[in-house]
């Protein structure tokens, strides 16, 4: 299997933790890591905002003048969509409860971020994100697919509607007829013409109460 490149944007005022990632992040699970490294929040959202190559976002929570959970507050509020895996050096879960309400999809103890542990989590959030994207555009197809056949069905019921109100005009005018002197090879032509109407007349009730829902892709 041919190997891809994941783009990840680290966060971090540390650069000896930084070359310590660019370390971790050999090639794994035929995926390559290019990493990209900013040591401030506001170069983060720059870099977000310019670059849109980047798969996923390393954060750390201590930054000079704010810290990762603010950042990712502002991205969030920026309707930026990349996912996000907090890093930090304590285990305070608070932490990570905040940061979970403003789509972090990870939590990371920076000393624990050894072997394969790092690139597994980074290509589980991204798998994560881009499975939930597609299940999103398989909906939103769905979605549109069934307005188009309400929208098909409305049609066919007014369109039946249309048709009824001259076939019961010509069937009444039939009727009439058949009350007449006639002969009996047009007392017979009527009847058939009525029997006719009367035929037509089922078929369209058939169509208007056809659901238009069974013949939809699943």
């Amino acid at each position: 299997m041919q190997e891809s490149t994941l783009h990840i944007l680290i966060v971090d005022d540390d650069k000896d933790y930084v070359d310590f990632v660019r370390h971790q992040l050999r090639p794994f699970q035929n995926r390559r890591f290019e990493l990209i490294w900013v040591n401030n929040g506001e170069k983060a959202l720059q870099e977000l905002k310019t670059n849109p190559a980047i798969d996923l976002v390393l954060m750390d929570y201590f930054l000079p003048n704010t810290n990762g959970v603010e950042i990712t507050k502002k991205i969030y509020h920026k309707q930026i969509s990349k996912p996000i895996i907090l890093l930090t050096s304590n285990k305070d879960f608070r932490i990570a409860i905040e940061a979970m309400k403003y789509g972090v999809e990870d939590y990371l103890i920076k000393e624990e971020t050894v072997d394969t542990i790092l690139p597994r989590s980074i290509i589980n959030a991204v798998d994560r994100i881009q499975l939930s994207k597609k299940i999103s555009e398989t909906e939103k197809e769905k979605l549109i697919l069934q307005k188009k056949m309400e929208a098909i069905q409305e049609l066919v019921v007014t369109m039946c509607h249309e048709f009824n109100n001259p076939l019961a005009a010509i069937k009444i005018s039939t009727d009439i007829l058949m009350r007449q002197s006639v002969s009996e090879d047009q007392k017979t032509m009527l009847t058939e013409f009525n029997n006719n109407i009367t035929h037509l007349e089922k078929q369209i009730v058939k169509l208007r109460d056809l659901d238009m829902g069974k013949y939809a892709a699943p």
